[in-house]
């Protein structure tokens, strides 16, 4: 959502692109764009913005005229384009910057609750992420818009400026953005009985790959990368794939007999204890490496969860050996 901008502020900011010269950016012609982006249309954005869809559409064209690229793709919800990116980011950064400058000022008052969008990846949303935000000091009011995506494709949401801050497997920081190591997210491979038995009674490193498999979704390339660690490259997880897109749901499948998985240590922990599920390989666990990547934006409400999510981080993730 995007809070109207008094008439009385600057109507215009100055933004230097890398292939031209300096470009005024009317002001509420960047925070259209931010609206069309956050709202997924031009019909959602003109009615948050109290404006008609053919006001949006114009000062959306207006800015891609300053810009001279096209900034939005037409499609549903709508996209930006790389150039877009570039704005949209700004845009959001500048009513970052809006916000804490009137709240310091005294004039803020009225502004609402500030609003963080973070991507963070579904196991951390699972099992410790949650207690970090629970920690957040509510003065002023934060509310968390939360993007789950998978940890190896978060650090494409801040890039793409839909979040300001994410938990994910790069190191490398995206342009504008600092990185924190955060700690090792443990997997533990474990199957059914049922499944020991039926497919893998023999050395693991031969019998892992031709084992049914729950993943997460197709893009879920864990199992592939620890039984290619088994068997030093030779081969991948086997075909035979069932897709359980929760975590939970995760868990109970591979509790359930419907094939191997990595579950994460929290999870697999109760169900080792249960007896519920054997341990495939005890001593090789898959440890992913885990950062903290945000905006380098001066932001009290960001710097109050980046604390908060180090401190539970540190409490609940392991450390590198």
């Amino acid at each position: 959502m995007v809070e109207a901008v008094p008439p009385h502020l600057t109507p215009a900011v100055s933004a230097r692109t890398s292939t031209g010269p300096d470009l005024d950016l009317p002001l509420d012609q960047v925070r259209t764009l931010l609206a069309v982006v956050d709202e997924g249309t031009f019909d959602a954005a003109a009615a948050v913005l109290h404006v008609t869809p053919s006001a949006v559409s114009q000062r959306v064209k207006a800015l891609e005229h300053r810009a001279g690229r096209v900034l939005l793709l037409r499609t549903k919800p709508v996209r930006p384009t790389e150039a877009g990116q570039v704005v949209v980011r700004f845009a959001r950064q500048l009513a970052s910057l809006e916000r804490d400058t009137r709240s310091e000022l005294g004039i803020g008052a009225g502004l609402g609750p500030v609003r963080l969008p973070i991507a963070v990846n579904a196991d951390s949303l699972a099992t410790w992420f949650l207690p970090a935000l629970s920690r957040v000091p509510q003065d002023p009011r934060v509310v968390f818009e939360l993007h789950r995506e998978d940890q190896s494709r978060t650090a494409a949401l801040l890039r793409e400026g839909h979040v300001m801050a994410a938990v994910t497997s790069s190191p490398d920081p995206v342009a504008g953005c600092s990185v924190r190591r955060l700690g090792l997210a443990r997997y533990l491979a474990v199957a059914h009985p049922d499944i020991v038995s039926a497919y893998l009674d023999g050395p693991l490193e031969d019998m892992l790959p031709g084992a049914p498999l729950v993943g997460f979704d197709r893009s879920d390339d864990l199992q592939d990368t620890y039984v290619r660690s088994l068997t030093g490259g030779r081969s991948g997880a086997g075909p035979v794939r069932h897709y359980v897109p929760t975590p939970e749901g995760y868990r109970d499948s591979v509790a359930a007999g419907l094939g191997w998985g990595l579950v994460p240590e929290p999870h697999a922990l109760p169900l080792l204890q249960a007896g519920t599920v054997t341990a495939l390989a005890p001593d090789r666990p898959l440890d992913v490496p885990l950062y903290w990547q945000q905006w380098k934006l001066h932001s009290p409400a960001l710097a109050a969860v980046t604390r908060a999510v180090e401190e539970t981080a540190a409490e609940a993730l392991r450390s590198a050996p």
